[in-house]
């Protein structure tokens, strides 16, 4: 393929004066000024004299005069067949767009509440490096094999995979018919393809969810712990004090202590088939109080089925949303199962929600990307995910085992041990009480390790050190390398 010329755009130069004459000359000054402030960096490539004069609308010999006198001072350079372009010798100068740090404010910026919750939730959420333990870092055997980039290059290149106008903001009908037919067989929901609603992972679903279900005053249900990305939206929905932080033991959400506390709650948000982040199920005698206060109440379930396909023992958890579908909003991601920068999830809602949804869904990003809808869709209906997500769990199945060994091995049992889990991309280490589990996350990570911090999941006044370890599939080498640094940073933090 022969190779196409490089463009090479128009530096900002400023304006010429007419009226005062001369213009070679304020164009020589013009371009050196461009090199000193860094406008124009070393090495980089200039317009030909014949597009420059073009640009400026003046005389090209004014351009290659300029060009000569800056070739002389050596601020320019010329090779053969390569053009005009700033001399590679001169010493690096800030890089247009790559300006030094601006200095700190003498008075700092005055942040709204809700500016200053943002920030801390871009602080606590921030990606971790894609070390062990990173979760949800699909790596090695976790990761789509061939099949998933043959598909896309595929889809991608002809036909309905490569789109050039605004789509549906429900998601493709044949996705939505392919997700149907997949919570159907694997998680027991009651759903046609027109309640599914594409969306851009688990994250949309829950911020749709609590703008078309909760008013300015309602009270919500969360986990107590939960996850921290539901509770900062609906901090910034209906406030941090219209929320009820219901807490969790080893059956799951305590229904009979919500009731008692805040039984007028619009909106319990759960994950019943893994409750996340401590990782048990929501047992039946539960999920049929909560059914129940449901029901009683005219109030929605939000369920988040995190991490339902990875269970180790036995078969998964049928959704909750089986056993209501008239009153369950069911959220599903292919983050978890393929890999979280596909962004693409799902959320099933009740028969009449479905305009609501997509109304909301229209206001935030219109529509989720085509051609990767056209791909999964592909992968979907090939059998390509089935076969996947068998293969992935037994790649953690071992990979988990593996990783428990180590803990065992290299942690004291006085420092640190394992809440019980069967199933999910992660464990959860809980620490001695004394310790704190962020300066132990940040120890971690100098060490090259990647943990999260479990007491931020907490409500104030309950929180308890842990941290969260992501399932990879790193080699068993590595793995142990990385916790004997975390058993290093647990005991520097004692």
């Amino acid at each position: 393929m022969a190779r196409r010329p490089k463009v090479v755009e128009l530096p900002a130069l400023g304006s010429l004066d007419r009226s005062a004459g001369n213009l070679a000359r304020q164009l020589t000054v013009l371009l050196r000024d461009a090199v000193q402030r860094g406008d124009l960096i070393p090495g980089e490539l200039l317009p030909s004299s014949r597009f420059l004069a073009q640009a400026l609308e003046v005389a090209r010999g004014t351009v290659v005069e300029a060009f000569s006198q800056l070739l002389a001072e050596g601020v320019l350079e010329t090779k053969l067949g390569g053009g005009t372009s700033v001399a590679s010798s001169l010493p690096p100068t800030p890089a247009k767009g790559k300006q030094a740090r601006p200095r700190a404010l003498a008075t700092p910026l005055a942040l709204t509440g809700r500016a200053t919750q943002f920030a801390e939730v871009a602080a606590l959420m921030h990606p971790l490096p894609h070390v062990p333990f990173a979760v949800s870092v699909p790596v090695g055997l976790a990761a789509p094999d061939d099949v998933w980039r043959r598909l896309g290059n595929k889809i991608r290149a002809r036909g309905p995979g490569a789109p050039a106008s605004y789509d549906d903001p429900q998601g493709i009908r044949v996705l939505r018919e392919a997700i149907a037919d997949y919570a159907r067989r694997s998680r027991s929901v009651h759903c046609t393809a027109e309640q599914v609603i594409v969306t851009s992972g688990t994250q949309q679903g829950l911020y749709l969810s609590s703008q078309v279900l909760l008013e300015p005053g309602d009270l919500a249900w969360v986990e107590d712990p939960g996850y921290r990305g539901l509770s900062a939206i609906l901090e910034n929905t209906i406030g941090h004090r219209q929320m009820a932080c219901i807490p969790v033991d080893e059956e799951g959400l305590d229904v009979a202590a919500g009731i008692r506390t805040n039984g007028a709650a619009r909106v319990a948000f759960v994950t019943p088939s893994h409750q996340y982040p401590l990782g048990m199920p929501l047992s039946m005698a539960r999920r049929s109080a909560l059914l129940s206060w449901a029901q009683k109440h005219k109030a929605w379930i939000v369920e988040d089925d995190y991490d339902s396909e990875l269970r180790y023992a036995g078969h998964p958890f049928p959704a909750l949303q089986g056993m209501a579908p008239e009153r369950v909003i069911y959220l599903g991601t292919f983050s978890k199962i393929l890999f979280p920068s596909l962004r693409l999830g799902y959320a099933i809602v009740p028969p009449g929600l479905e305009k609501s949804f997509i109304g909301a869904r229209i206001l935030m990003d219109r529509h989720p990307p085509t051609a990767d809808q056209h791909v999964l869709a592909a992968f979907m209906e090939e059998g390509h995910l089935d076969r996947h997500i068998r293969r992935i769990r037994n790649v953690y199945a071992e990979r988990r085992e593996q990783i428990i060994g180590l803990l065992h091995k290299h942690i004291r049992r006085s420092s640190a041990w394992l809440q019980p889990s069967d199933q999910g991309a992660h464990l959860v280490l809980l620490l001695a009480e004394h310790m704190n589990d962020r300066d132990v996350a940040r120890a971690a990570l100098k060490r090259g390790v990647s943990v999260r911090a479990l007491s931020p999941m907490y409500s104030a006044g309950k929180a308890r050190p842990g941290l969260i370890l992501g399932l990879v599939d790193f080699p068993y080498e590595q793995l142990e390398a990385a916790v004997v640094a975390l058993s290093k940073a647990i005991k520097s933090c004692a």
